[in-house]
C-alpha cells in the first residue's frame, strides 16, 4: 500500500511526504489501515520501525479539536514523552490541534492549566495518575488509548499504575498496545482491557547483514583504558555507550572528559534540562558520544547511531537486542562492541542463549593502562575522606568483586578468564 491510498485527509497526507516517508515502513502499512478501522492493535516492532506515525496519524484523523481529550498516549520516559509529543506536532502542522505532554520532573501546575484545553496527551504513567488523583484531568472523552513502549513500562513496575488509568477511560474506547516483545503482562492487558485485537508483528528494523557484533576480553581494572582506546583509535560516528548503573553511567562521563574526550550522560537521576540537553547535543551531531543507562535510552529513537559499546553487559538477550536495534537501520554498517571482564560471563552466557545473535571475539589490542582513574572518580564525585580515617581506594569502573572461599571447590572464583564460551 502505498501513501497516496490511505484513507487520510490529504493534509495529512501531504505532510506525511514533507516528513520524508516516501515509503511506509511494514508496521505503517499493516497498521495504520486497521487503527481507522477503529479495530484494536497489538503491534510488536522495534524502536525506529516508525510506529510514532502508525498510530500518531490516524489518531489526527479521528480527532476533532475543542471536544476535549480524545487520544491518551502513555510512554515509559520522560524523554520518549518529549519525543512523540514533537513527532505528534510535526504530524499535525496542517491540522489544528492542541497536543500536551505530561510527565515528572517539572511544575505540575502549568501542566493542570493545559490539560483542560488540550485535544491529545501523550504522558508517562506516573505523572498521569497523580493528576488523576488530583482530579486535573478528564478522560472521559477518550476515543483512543496508547499504550507505547508497553513492555518496558512493565518492566519499570507501572502495570498497577496503567490498570488504574485505564479504569479511568470509557470502556468503548479503541485500545493500541505497542511492545518489542510479548511479556506474559501484555497478553494479561490484552485479555482483560481489548476487544479482539489485531496482532501485527514486523521484522527487525536491523539490517543484520551490515551489523557487525564483537566482544573484546579484558581484566576489569583494564577495562575502562580499553573503552578509552577504543574511542580514540577505532574513530567511530555517533557512539553510545551503555552502563548498568547511574553512577557508572556519571563515573565514566566525567572521566572521559578528564581525558579529551567529550561526552554528554544520560539516565533518569539526571535533571530534566540536563537529559534534554544531552539528547539534543547529540541528536544534533555537536557531540559524538553518549554514555547511557537501559532506562533512559529506552525508545530513543536517534538515526545515524554507527557503534553501540556495551561497558557493563546487559542480563538478557532481549535487552541486549534493545541496544542494538539502535544501530545499522535503513541499510547503513553499525557496529557492536561488548567488552568483556571476568565478572561479565554469567550475563554473557545468558545473551549466547539467543542463537540468532552472532557475535565473534576479537583479539583484545594492545593499549596503554590509565592508573589514575580511581583517583579521577573520587575526585570528581565530590568524594571527602573524613580527617584521621583512612579510606581504601573505591574501585570505579569494574563490577563488584564476589566473595568467594579460594579453598572452597565450589568457589565462584573465576580461575581463567580467557575462556570459550558455549550456546
Amino acid at each position: 500500500m502505498t501513501i497516496s491510498k490511505l484513507n487520510l485527509h490529504p493534509d495529512l497526507k501531504r505532510i506525511f511526504i514533507e516528513l520524508g516517508f516516501s515509503e511506509l515502513t511494514d508496521i505503517q502499512r499493516k497498521a495504520i489501515p486497521t487503527i481507522l478501522e477503529g479495530k484494536d492493535v497489538i503491534g510488536q516492532s522495534q524502536t525506529g520501525s516508525g510506529k510514532t506515525a502508525a498510530f500518531g496519524f490516524p489518531i489526527l484523523e479521528r480527532t476533532v479539536h475543542g471536544q476535549g481529550i480524545q487520544a491518551l498516549i502513555i510512554v515509559p520516559t520522560r524523554e520518549l514523552c518529549e519525543q512523540v509529543t514533537t513527532e505528534i506536532r510535526k504530524f499535525s502542522k496542517y491540522k489544528k490541534m492542541i497536543i500536551t505532554s505530561v510527565y515528572g520532573g517539572v511544575s505540575i501546575d502549568p501542566q493542570i492549566h493545559n490539560l483542560r484545553h488540550t485535544d491529545i496527551v501523550i504522558a508517562t504513567p506516573g505523572r498521569m495518575l497523580d493528576h488523576i488523583h488530583r482530579r486535573t484531568v478528564d478522560l472521559t472523552k477518550v476515543k483512543t488509548l496508547v499504550l507505547d513502549e508497553a513492555d518496558k513500562m512493565f518492566e519499570m513496575g507501572f502495570v498497577d499504575d496503567i490498570k488504574d488509568i485505564i479504569y479511568q477511560t470509557p470502556k468503548e474506547r479503541q485500545t493500541l498496545l505497542f511492545s518489542a516483545t510479548m511479556s506474559n503482562e501484555v497478553h494479561d492487558i490484552a485479555i482483560h482491557y481489548m476487544k479482539h485485537p489485531e496482532k501485527i508483528k514486523v521484522q527487525s528494523y536491523v539490517d543484520e547483514t551490515k551489523l557487525a557484533q564483537f566482544y573484546y576480553p579484558v581484566d576489569s581494572r583494564g577495562k575502562f583504558s580499553l573503552l578509552v582506546h577504543i574511542l580514540k583509535q577505532e574513530q567511530h560516528g555517533l557512539t553510545i555507550i551503555f552502563c548498568a548503573t547511574r553512577d557508572r553511567v556519571d563515573a565514566i562521563e566525567r572521566d572521559l572528559y578528564n581525558l579529551g574526550i567529550k561526552s554528554r550522560a544520560l539516565h533518569g537521576g539526571l535533571s530534566q534540562g540536563r537529559r534534554k540537553e544531552a539528547i539534543e547535543l547529540f541528536h544534533g551531531n555537536k557531540i559524538k558520544i553518549l554514555v547511557a543507562s537501559d532506562v533512559a535510552a529506552r525508545g530513543l529513537d536517534i538515526k545515524n547511531v554507527e557503534c553501540i559499546i556495551n561497558y557493563d553487559l546487559p542480563k538478557t538477550s532481549k535487552e541486549y537486542i534493545h541496544r542494538i536495534g539502535r544501530t545499522a537501520r535503513a541499510g547503513k554498517e553499525g557496529k557492536v562492541i561488548s567488552i568483556l571482564s571476568e565478572f561479565d560471563h554469567d550475563n554473557f552466557r545468558m545473551i549466547l542463549r539467543d542463537n540468532s545473535l552472532n557475535i565473534q571475539k576479537l583479539d583484545t589490542p594492545d593499549f596503554d593502562r590509565i592508573k589514575t582513574a580511581p583517583r579521577q572518580f573520587r575526585q570528581s564525585s565530590g568524594f571527602k575522606p573524613k580527617a584521621g580515617v583512612r579510606h581504601r581506594p573505591r574501585r570505579t569502573y569494574g563490577a563488584d568483586k564476589p566473595n568467594f572461599n579460594r579453598n572452597n571447590r565450589n568457589s565462584t572464583a573465576p580461575r581463567r578468564f580467557n575462556r570459550s564460551f558455549t550456546r
